[in-house]
């Protein structure tokens, strides 16, 4: 591993902690946990990687253990000092703390959009929605052709797994793979869209079809999703009605997708790792699975999802030249059996030398 590999990612988060400090000075706004009210992320996160480091260790004893046909060849202790060296905790340690701090502006910048501004460019990304796409409004267009019956709790659950999509992907990145340049690369790449996001929530501010156009979802049936939105907006009132008197933050924003984004930058990623065809075949069908939720559940315009696309890709080609990674590198590909290799590196010797 090089050192340094979070360099470029320290300063983006650097940069949006102090643009989150600025902005919070100038309109006296409140720093806030974004999800205090809740579980924070200072716990959830270290707790999320934490078991993911004892998945790792367990799922690496118990291959050694069925390799060699023998349970107590190699012991916990061996393969933990063997996977987790000073350079892969200080890879891991690093990476979650310019996550965190990067995630914990960019939540806290989003909230502060509609103390900044007043303006509202919901009529303008509706016009060019309807321009795009002939004189139709997207969400009206696929509630005719998908039905809001079955298709409703389909895109809803797309929706919602998204959100446990990029603590999971952290915990990848920076636990299970061993390619640090890849994790680096995607870690660094996920603060950059972070950063490229708030910058076009201040540029372009917008609530989203959900709740600038309520009427065009009214014959949805309820599900988990219409409790968020819901969520969403009476935390945006509480925010607006006193922000030094609520724990929450506000976080509605259309302009541009960065659920869209965040998928562009993870499938690009994939193909960089050349991993095997179906999860990039997987990764690539949930892109697209969640761009119609995004339009169909009215979370965002269509246009939003172009944006999010641009940024997306964006932020995977500055990443890249911030980490030091060749777009045109040829990775060697993903196989089952490279990775049994790697994942068994712990060297098995008898039971009486490892209790020395």
């Amino acid at each position: 591993m090089r050192r340094g590999e979070f360099r470029a990612a320290a300063v983006v988060a650097a940069a949006m902690a102090l643009a989150a400090v600025l902005v919070a000075w100038e309109h006296h706004l409140p720093i806030r946990d974004p999800d205090g009210a809740n579980l924070p992320t200072w716990f959830r996160l270290p707790v999320i990687v934490g078991s993911a480091v004892v998945l790792d260790i367990l799922a690496r004893w118990a291959l050694l253990a069925w390799r060699s046909g023998s349970p107590g060849s190699t012991t916990l202790r061996v393969v933990a000092v063997e996977r987790w060296t000073r350079d892969q905790i200080r890879f891991t340690l690093s990476g979650l703390v310019t996550w965190y701090v990067a995630y914990v502006a960019f939540r806290n910048l989003k909230s502060y959009v509609p103390f900044v501004t007043d303006r509202l460019a919901d009529p303008e990304l509706a016009r060019l929605d309807r321009l795009l796409w002939l004189g139709h409004d997207p969400a009206v267009v696929l509630h005719d052709v998908l039905g809001t019956t079955w298709a409703n709790w389909v895109v809803a659950a797309v929706y919602l797994i998204w959100i446990g999509l990029v603590p999971a992907s952290l915990a990848v990145a920076l636990v299970w793979t061993r390619r640090s340049v890849y994790g680096a690369w995607y870690v660094t790449a996920i603060s950059v869209d972070w950063c490229l996001g708030a910058i076009l929530y201040y540029a372009v501010p917008s609530l989203g079809p959900t709740y600038s156009s309520p009427e065009w979802f009214a014959s949805l049936a309820r599900t988990p999703n219409t409790a968020v939105r819901d969520t969403l907006l009476s935390d945006r009132i509480e925010v607006l009605a006193g922000p030094w008197d609520t724990h929450t933050v506000q976080t509605i924003a259309a302009f541009a997708s960065l659920h869209v984004a965040v998928m562009v930058t993870l499938c690009l990623v994939v193909e960089a790792m050349r991993l095997p065809a179906i999860l990039r075949v997987v990764a690539w069908g949930f892109l697209g699975l969640t761009m119609v939720a995004t339009v169909y559940l009215g979370w965002h315009f269509f246009v939003d999802v172009l944006a999010g696309v641009v940024v997306g890709a964006a932020a995977f080609v500055i990443a890249a030249v911030a980490t030091g990674n060749p777009l045109r590198r040829r990775a060697e590909p993903w196989t089952f059996r490279a990775a049994l290799d790697e994942s068994t590196r712990v060297e098995v010797r008898p039971l009486d030398t490892q209790l020395d």
